[in-house]
């Protein structure tokens, strides 16, 4: 699917922690329904950038969604933008039942379009339909994760930030849950993933930046990262 534009732009992001500079000055660009995947190991500055983004943290900097700039507004006023982030750890509502958990991700929407998002969230992830009246605590690791997107797309976003997907799944469902992430892109919603599986997220975006301690090391079209010399000692372990 064509790009039609630009989604999010970063100029010269800046996170400080205390006297740490988690973030040094950061530029990057996201192109409109694609997936744009943000790499670098533990420690390179890839949660706070989504932090950032979405007004959790403090930052300087200009930051850009669809030409407005959302730099200092309200993570609440953010989100209203189209811009929604699916925090690492899942942070799912273990005593909510899946259709609860579903509906707090809905309440800026009509009912029309709440019924259609239903409907998309359970073809994405079929096994929520199964599990709709059975209580987060109840669901895998796995299935806690498709529940913590399926509630971000409930909100109908022009954009979701996903905050390590992958992280303490199985290879199997990992595989099964990046198909459906490529669905989402192609389906029309933007991506912005934050991954350490750098193999696996180069495989199915668009577009790559590597962050290595607070900076963009190196970027480029996914598919031509994966055969840089550099990147495949440093992130995919010395082989493709």
């Amino acid at each position: 699917m064509e790009a039609n534009g630009i989604a999010l732009e970063i100029k010269d992001l800046r996170v400080n922690y205390g006297y740490v500079q988690a973030v040094k000055g950061i530029s990057l660009a996201v192109k409109e329904r694609q997936i744009i995947a943000l790499l670098g190991s533990n420690g390179a500055g890839k949660s706070s950038v989504i932090r950032a983004i979405c007004g959790v943290i403090e930052s300087k900097g200009s930051v850009s969604f669809f030409g407005r700039e959302i730099s200092g507004l309200a993570v609440n006023k953010i989100a209203a933008q189209g811009l929604l982030v699916v925090p690492e750890g899942r942070h799912v509502f273990k005593d909510l039942t899946v259709e609860e958990n579903l509906l707090t991700g809905a309440f800026t929407v009509s009912r029309a379009e709440r019924a259609k998002n239903f409907e998309r969230v359970y073809r994405y992830f079929p096994v929520l339909k199964e599990r709709k009246s059975q209580v987060g605590q109840t669901l895998s690791g796995g299935e806690q994760q498709m529940l913590a997107i399926g509630r971000g797309l409930m909100a109908s976003p022009k954009m979701l930030l996903l905050d390590e997907p992958s992280l303490g799944l199985a290879p199997m469902i990992v595989q099964d849950l990046f198909k459906i992430i490529q669905s989402i892109r192609e389906d029309g919603t933007t991506v912005l993933l934050v991954e350490q599986n750098a193999l696996g997220a180069l495989k199915i975006a668009d577009y790559a930046f590597v962050l290595e301690l607070g900076q963009v090391r190196m970027e480029g079209p996914a598919r031509e990262l994966m055969q840089d010399p550099e990147l495949i000692e440093a992130y995919l372990g010395g082989k493709k």
